[in-house]
């Protein structure tokens, strides 16, 4: 027996699975059916093993072919990978990239950043959606997505960037007229400015090193599904808020608004790229993957004043 695996012979059996016809699989793969059929003859032979289940009338798997078609299709995606990346990179990278970004990081931080990776790419082309909704990645075919979160276990790829410290912010004469917080109970009565997919909804949940865990429920006079949405409303002093460091990093540096209670912490988030399940990915998704990790690994909102803003 050779000792190379007949990677044809699995490139061809995992497309005969997926298509479950060898007509079909012949057709995709541009081969004749004999071809195919001599191919999963033999692996068969090879295995000494049943892949297929045939009839006149279809095809379905063994429990062996059911064994083997898990690696047999990460075969063939790797391969198809491997072909396509080094196609793309013997040329200029061309092609079209969907990403999905949330509506107020995408607008400040993400846009600022395209310009300069078209200028690269020329022949790339950017479809950004900015949303503050969660997408399936899959079933609307994008390429990539940034999610700001704590990321639930799920089936997508995740590259974390960056934290992002959630702050508890009210305007100087917010806390004037209605007193600083010192402890989460002294928000009771307090106004709170509420963004509409913050995990615990009006439920403010605060942790302190050594007071543990308190959550103080929240009157809410205004209710937005975008948080960049809440700041006039922050500026004028109408209520305090929860709000993302690379929203309000600005205001808080020029002292139009403060931060209250530091000493409890809102459980932080971080800033991550995710990518559909699969590890087949052009180079030109690579490449933008790999650009914004360049830029946000490094929270911009958080480092020092260097006297440019």
């Amino acid at each position: 027996m050779s000792t190379l695996p007949d990677l044809e012979g699995w490139a061809i059996f995992s497309k005969v699975a997926a298509e479950g016809s060898f007509a079909r699989a012949a057709r995709e793969l541009q081969v004749s059916q004999a071809t195919v059929s001599k191919a999963i003859t033999r692996l068969e032979k090879r295995l000494q093993a049943s892949l297929l289940h045939r009839t006149s009338r279809r095809l379905s798997l063994t429990d062996a072919g059911r064994a083997a078609l898990e690696r047999a299709s990460r075969m063939l995606e790797e391969a198809e990978a491997v072909e396509a990346e080094l196609a793309e990179q013997a040329s200029s990278l061309r092609g079209p990239v969907r990403v999905s970004a949330p509506m107020s990081f995408g607008l400040s931080h993400l846009a600022a950043l395209l310009p300069n990776f078209l200028s690269r790419h020329p022949q790339v082309e950017l479809d950004v959606e900015f949303s503050d909704q969660i997408v399936d990645l899959v079933a609307q075919r994008f390429d990539l997505a940034l999610r700001i979160s704590r990321l639930a276990d799920s089936s997508l790829l995740a590259r974390r960037l960056c934290g992002i410290r959630v702050l508890l912010v009210g305007a100087p004469g917010y806390f004037q007229q209605h007193g600083r917080p010192g402890h989460p109970r002294d928000l009771a009565g307090h106004h709170a400015l509420q963004y509409a997919y913050a995990p615990g909804g009006a439920n403010w949940h605060f942790r302190h090193a050594r007071h543990g865990d308190f959550t103080q429920a929240m009157t809410t006079p205004l209710r937005v599904n975008n948080a960049d949405g809440l700041m006039p409303a922050l500026r004028a002093g109408l209520g305090l808020a929860l709000q993302p460091e690379f929203i309000v990093w600005q205001d808080l540096r020029t002292g139009v608004l403060q931060t209250a209670m530091d000493d409890w912490g809102v459980e932080p988030v971080a800033l991550h790229i995710v990518t559909p399940p699969g590890r087949r990915r052009p180079a030109r998704v690579q490449a933008l993957i790999g650009y914004l990790a360049e830029h946000f690994t490094q929270a911009p909102w958080a480092r020092p004043d260097d006297g440019a803003r």
